[in-house]
C-alpha cells in the first residue's frame, strides 16, 4: 500500500516523464529512497483530457523498481497508445494522470470471485488477451456479465468467450492514485 507521500512522488514522475519526452525525448527519473517506490510491481498509467481517455498502456509485471515502470509507462501511454496519436506539446497543458499499482494476477475457477469494483479482470484465449481496470467497470455502471464481456471485446474477442473451457480469466486489485 502506498502512502499519499509515495502516490504524489508517482504522479510527478509520470508527469515529468510525459512533459520531458514530448518536449526533449530524454527523461530518466532520478532514483528514489522510499522502499514502496523500489518495489517491483505493474502498473497502468491512464491520461485523460477533458475527462476523456487519451491513452493508457501498462504493464503487470516489472523488472524495474515502480518509480521507473511509471515513468516508462506514462511515456508509453502518452506516445504508444495505439488508439491515438503521440501527444505533443500542445497538450502538455491540459491532462490529468491516474495511475493504476497492481497486484499480481490471481488464476479463478469461478466468475463469482469477481467483485465488482474490486477486481480488475484479465482473460486469455488462444492468442488473445484483455484486461480491464478495477474502476473501469465502477465508471461506466456496468454489471459482472456486462464487466466480462467488455474484457472479451478489449480483446477482440466475442463476447461471450469468457464462457469457453479454454479461457482463462484472472483477477487483480489496483491502488488507484489520481491527481
Amino acid at each position: 500500500m502506498l502512502t499519499q507521500a509515495d502516490a504524489t512522488n508517482l504522479l510527478q514522475i509520470a508527469r515529468d516523464a510525459i512533459i520531458h519526452h514530448v518536449n526533449t525525448k530524454d527523461y530518466s527519473p532520478t532514483p528514489r529512497e522510499e522502499k514502496a517506490l523500489n518495489e517491483r510491481s505493474g502498473c497502468f498509467v491512464t491520461i485523460k483530457q477533458e475527462e476523456q481517455l487519451r491513452g493508457c498502456i501498462g504493464n503487470f509485471q516489472s523488472k524495474q523498481p515502480l518509480f521507473r515502470e511509471v515513468a516508462n509507462m506514462a511515456v508509453a501511454a502518452a506516445t504508444q497508445d495505439p488508439r491515438f496519436k503521440p501527444m505533443d506539446k500542445a497538450e502538455l497543458d491540459n491532462f490529468h494522470l491516474e495511475i493504476t499499482v497492481l497486484s499480481p494476477l490471481i488464476k479463478i475457477d469461478s466468475t463469482d470471485q469477481i467483485e465488482v469494483g474490486t477486481h480488475g479482470i484479465y482473460i486469455e484465449k488462444g492468442l488473445n488477451r484483455g484486461v480491464l481496470l478495477p474502476q473501469v467497470a465502477t465508471e461506466y455502471g456496468w454489471d459482472k456479465e456486462t464487466f466480462l464481456q467488455q474484457t472479451c471485446a478489449k480483446a477482440g474477442l466475442i463476447e461471450t468467450a469468457w464462457q469457453a473451457a479454454d479461457a482463462d480469466i484472472y483477477i487483480f486489485h489496483g491502488q488507484i492514485i489520481n491527481e
